[in-house]
């Protein structure tokens, strides 16, 4: 499978890059927004493309032709205010849900926030701003019509993988390594019976392989 990831130089999405790459059935083309980062990959033999998330769909749509599905990990980041939230996490999203339509690619995987889909859970967040913007580019994609995943990861923590995972509608609150996200995306990538469904993601006693069965 041909995947586009966006976002490719946030933490979850350098992971995602890296596995990708090294994996036997999957080829990787790395989205980002800086020359230098561009390079950086290439130098690596990792294929990239220059995209600003706060440009045209025209040009993303460009960037993932041809690909046969797009992994959005992108982020405006905890240093910015609600402005980039919305211009990122919402309106960037969208357009990368326009741009893999207009591309004929169908299977899309969301990176989202845990619990973005229960507003019940963030009513009195002081990050609402950024759950508002993730629940509604959610939203969006689950009226695409797109082969959809939403993966709403808990705490993000940078300690190494541990492999083990649970998964599911509705968790209770607790934390996962990045690189464990990075690996239930590519488990869930070609696995059909999480289509058009989104799950809370948190360390657990399931393998990735066996989470991902029971979606």
């Amino acid at each position: 499978m041909n995947v586009v990831v966006i976002g490719a130089n946030g933490q979850i999405g350098k992971h995602l890059v890296n596995q990708l790459h090294a994996h036997e059935q999957h080829e990787v083309t790395a989205m980002v927004r800086k020359e230098g980062q561009k390079k950086e990959l290439e130098d690596r033999g990792i294929q990239a493309v220059l995209v600003d998330l706060e440009g045209s769909i025209s040009e993303l749509e460009s960037a993932v032709s041809g690909a046969d599905a797009v992994v959005f990990t992108a982020g405006s980041g905890g240093h910015t205010g609600p402005d980039k939230t919305l211009l990122i996490d919402l309106d960037g999203a969208v357009k990368s849900i326009e741009a893999a339509k207009n591309a004929n690619i169908n299977r899309f995987v969301m990176v989202s926030a845990f619990q973005a889909h229960n507003r019940d859970s963030w009513a009195d967040s002081p990050i609402k701003p950024y759950m508002v913007a993730k629940h509604f580019a959610d939203e969006t994609l689950m009226q695409s019509g797109l082969d959809y995943t939403i993966v709403r990861p808990g705490g993000l923590q940078n300690e190494p993988g541990s492999g083990k995972v649970l998964a599911g509608e509705n968790l209770e609150r607790g934390s996962i390594p990045r690189e464990d996200v990075a690996a239930t995306i590519v488990e869930a990538l070609e696995a059909p019976n999480t289509y058009q469904k989104g799950f809370d993601l948190i360390t657990g006693v399931d393998t990735i392989s066996d989470a991902i069965e029971k979606i």
